[in-house]
């Protein structure tokens, strides 16, 4: 790999990626104000592990709901948009959650989704997958 010589400014990000992010940003907000007032309580966003992240982690009715926030240009696009790879590393990072909460490891846990689209309200799908 070659390396930048000090002169050289760093890469600017491509403008379509650093589109993504924000949207991404913004669809995981609307589904954590969704969340909550649904009676949810937000314990993390974003949770980031060496194996995975998990958008958000949330509590609800002593439920802990690990939560994959999906965002696309309709709501039907989002829901096809979570795949067996991601699933499994959502799982892998819930796993990490665990480990390092463990209060939390000895009570209910549920995948979810949120998928958001332009001006639609958030569709919040409970039990979304299992896991192994």
């Amino acid at each position: 790999m070659a390396r930048r010589s000090s002169s050289q400014p760093p890469r600017e990000p491509r403008p379509d990626r650093v589109a993504a992010h924000f949207t991404g940003l913004s669809a995981e907000s609307r589904a954590a104000a969704y969340l909550v007032a649904k009676g949810y309580r937000i314990l993390a966003r974003r949770y980031r592990s060496p194996v995975g992240e998990v958008d958000i982690v949330a509590r609800r009715k002593g439920v802990l709901i690990f939560v994959e926030v999906k965002a696309r240009n309709t709501l039907d696009g989002a829901a096809e948009s979570l795949l067996p790879r991601q699933q499994r590393r959502i799982a892998a990072a819930a796993s990490a959650w665990l480990a390092a909460n463990p209060d939390d490891a000895n009570g209910d846990i549920r995948f979810d989704a949120v998928l958001v689209a332009p001006g639609r309200i958030p569709r919040h799908i409970p039990a979304a997958f299992e896991t192994e």
